[in-house]
């Protein structure tokens, strides 16, 4: 971005943020079944959402929410609300991202609803993550730590594997200190491995470690990126 000082970067942001937000809900359509992520990109897309319920330019949409959190925000906005016992395919998913590579592998997590939101992507038909261009990066951690969400018995034996994978590792902790735990009462660890080489490689050691519930790298998984810079809107289609 432009060199602007912090409050004009900040606002910028935010506008960003709304205008892939609304380009995003541009397709939904009336009748899908749609994965609501978690985030603050996410918010304005589910704010776009219910006012088009509201105004009758969206008629018998469904959502499945993330987290407690989005499930909170889509009922205060009027959005109807389902679950995986009534449906069990996604139309689409809007989501964010914390990084996006050039492959347009994702960091997810850094909301905490890592595992909702990668169940929610695995059971779509189509990903569509939403980010303001500083999300970009040439590799996944180059400006992102790892979130590793992991249950509360494993966590000496689950930071000590980690950390000999090569990264830095902190507990995440809420704001009063305590330590912070997700909709599944489980921990995360904030992961820092520096730019990673080879993520794939990196999942599959993760996923293959007792303790560790989900990870935080989205391999594969977003059908496409729209990107709000500061001179309009890029959509990135993955390659086939």
């Amino acid at each position: 971005m432009s060199n602007i000082n912090e409050p004009d970067r900040l606002e910028l942001q935010v506008k960003l943020k709304q205008k892939a937000a609304e380009s995003a809900v541009d397709f939904v359509q009336s009748g899908m079944v749609l994965g609501l992520g978690t985030g603050s990109t996410t918010r304005f897309a589910l704010e776009y959402i219910g006012l088009r319920i509201k105004t009758g330019q969206l008629r018998d949409i469904v959502g499945i929410p993330s987290s407690f959190q989005t499930e909170k925000i889509a009922k205060e906005l009027g959005i109807p609300l389902t679950n995986f016992d009534e449906h069990q395919e996604i139309d689409l998913t809007i989501d964010g991202a914390d990084e996006v590579d050039l492959h347009l592998n994702l960091i997810k997590g850094g909301g905490g609803a890592l595992l909702r939101e990668k169940i929610l992507a695995q059971s779509s038909r189509r990903n569509i993550i939403i980010v303001d261009e500083h999300k970009l990066s040439p590799k996944l951690g180059t400006h992102w730590p790892l979130p590793v969400e992991l249950i509360p018995f494993a966590i000496k034996p689950v930071a000590n594997y980690i950390t000999s994978l090569g990264a830095k590792i902190i507990l995440r902790k809420k704001n009063d200190g305590s330590t912070y735990t997700t909709d599944q009462n489980n921990f995360i660890l904030d992961c820092n491995f520096g730019p990673i080489s080879n993520p794939e490689e990196l999942a599959l050691k993760l996923c293959n470690r007792a303790g560790i519930v989900e990870h935080g790298l989205f391999l594969g998984l977003a059908t496409e990126v729209i990107v709000a810079t500061e001179n309009g809107i890029r959509h990135i289609m993955r390659e086939k």
